[in-house]
């Protein structure tokens, strides 16, 4: 049996622990294990490949806007080469990656699956380990939902789709979360024809419903995009992928056919493959591994991150989770994860951010009375004007006792890097929008949006009574009703 200081199971976000670790003590040995090539799921098949097809759409949604204020531009789209390109790029990085896990004196990098055959024991390949100290970073895989025929027709996910070579003429993308938001908005870019089937009422359940409708309406120019719909078969005809979708509400039934089908309704954890329970470790909600504020599993010196603890699927917050584990398991401090401020992006058309709190949520905590939305448009700006920047918005929720900002998200060009100005100040010790109302902003600039939203702060009430006359309002009710 090999003995290790440390068994690290993925090549993600735990590769920031490997150097200062190694620095730390430069005679550790560490076994680093992972069945898919290195890099972690963000670089190989996540938002990094996903990032690089989406840029291209981005200039080809842009070049077409570029009409409405008088620049025309001829577009053509090589799909090959995008695809190319992305392989390529990512290609070379885990090639980088891989290389300095090989040569490494301190490393012994495994190309395989592991398993738990015992308490701190694991399986790899042919050969059985043990350490002292482990860090679970299994990442996610995506979810199969039980439809009938899927696996004999067959599908592409988040995954597979990076293999394409050729564009689709037509495909139907089955999920109505982020993942089928930036593929859409990708596909549809690239010529193809797009329908979106989704199960829950809302298109991009996890935002507020004006965001979730505004970008809705954007992306139907494009696309067809059906909601609180179930799919509930896959056949084939002609070569073509035949689905029968069944409204939730209704239970009617209707028929869409196309060339390709996506998978895209979530990801789900890895453990089959890990078996945690042989080593004694817990499993929360979901099957995800169990961990508690500081990381650490049931069984001391074994720390989840990332994907595999289940809480927040952004390689952002797996950075942030790897300085945690390293706090607490190397320096032996007892730092508590903090995730009241996590940020998150929809790259999609018109592009969607958002951070902390919902409008309901905080309302759930703190009543009506002691809630306010700050709400301004991008037209309204001197930028927003020159952009042609029609109905995009930011929404801010504020506590009114306090001026702490308690969430926010925008729906608009650069909204992942406008949330950053709101996300800052979400850092700071008290939490303040007083903080974005004093700071000065460049004029014309397109983070005035941000600094009038917070200028502009209204009970929940009055805020709804503005989203009906702008035609934003969906008729969700934030209200509490004694």
């Amino acid at each position: 049996m090999k003995e290790y200081d440390l068994i690290v199971i993925g090549t993600g976000s735990a590769m920031n622990l490997l150097d200062p670790m190694i620095q730390e003590n430069p005679k550790i040995r560490i076994a680093v294990i992972d069945k898919d090539e290195p890099g972690g799921i963000c670089l190989t098949r996540g938002c990094i490949p996903s990032k690089l097809l989406l840029y291209p759409a981005e200039i080809v949604r842009t070049a077409e806007k570029g009409r409405d204020i008088g620049v025309s531009a001829e577009v053509k789209v090589d799909f090959p080469k995008i695809m190319k390109r992305m392989r390529t790029l990512i290609d070379a990085d885990i090639s980088s990656i891989r290389e300095g896990l090989s040569t490494s004196p301190n490393v012994d990098y495994y190309h395989s699956s592991a398993e738990f055959v015992a308490p701190y024991t694991l399986q790899v390949a042919d050969e059985t380990m043990t350490a002292k100290q482990f860090f679970l970073c299994t990442g996610s895989r995506t979810t199969i939902p039980p439809i009938k025929n899927i696996e004999k027709v067959g599908y592409l996910t988040s995954d597979s789709v990076l293999g394409l070579t050729s564009l689709p003429a037509s495909i139907v993308i089955i999920g109505g979360g982020y993942i089928a938001a930036e593929y859409g908005h990708f596909f549809s870019s690239m010529g193809s024809r797009v329908s979106i089937i989704g199960r829950n009422k809302q298109f991009l359940p996890g935002y507020e419903p004006e965001v979730a409708l505004v970008a809705r309406r954007e992306l139907e120019r494009h696309m067809t995009i059906a909601t609180n719909c179930e799919v509930v078969e896959i056949g084939e005809k002609d070569r073509m992928k035949v689905l029968t979708a069944r409204n939730r509400e209704s239970g009617e039934t209707s028929e869409v056919e196309a060339e390709q089908v996506l998978i895209a309704v979530g990801r789900e954890p890895l453990n089959d493959i890990l078996h945690p329970e042989r080593a004694g470790i817990k499993t929360g909600a979901g099957g995800w591994i169990a961990v508690d504020e500081h990381l650490q599993t049931n069984q001391p010196n074994i720390w989840a991150l990332g994907d595999a603890d289940g809480r927040y699927l952004f390689k952002h917050v797996a950075n942030y989770e790897s300085q945690v584990v390293y706090y607490n398991a190397v320096l032996k401090k007892k730092l508590k994860t903090d995730y009241h401020a996590v940020p998150h992006a929809v790259f999609t058309y018109p592009e969607i951010a958002g951070v902390g709190q919902t409008e309901k949520e905080a309302i759930e905590e703190l009543g009506e009375d002691d809630v306010a939305i700050g709400f301004y448009l991008y037209e309204n700006t001197a930028k927003g004007e020159a952009m042609d920047a029609k109905e995009y918005f930011v929404k801010a929720v504020v506590q009114r006792s306090t001026m702490k900002i308690l969430g926010a998200q925008i729906v608009g060009p650069q909204a992942s890097v406008l949330i950053q100005e709101i996300v800052n100040v979400m850092y700071t010790p008290d939490q303040s929008a007083s903080v974005v109302n004093r700071a000065m902003h460049i004029h014309p600039a397109l983070s005035e949006v941000v600094e009038r939203a917070f200028l502009s702060l209204v009970p929940p009430r009055d805020y709804h009574h503005m989203l009906g006359h702008l035609g934003l309002e969906t008729g969700e009710d934030y209200h509490h009703h004694e």
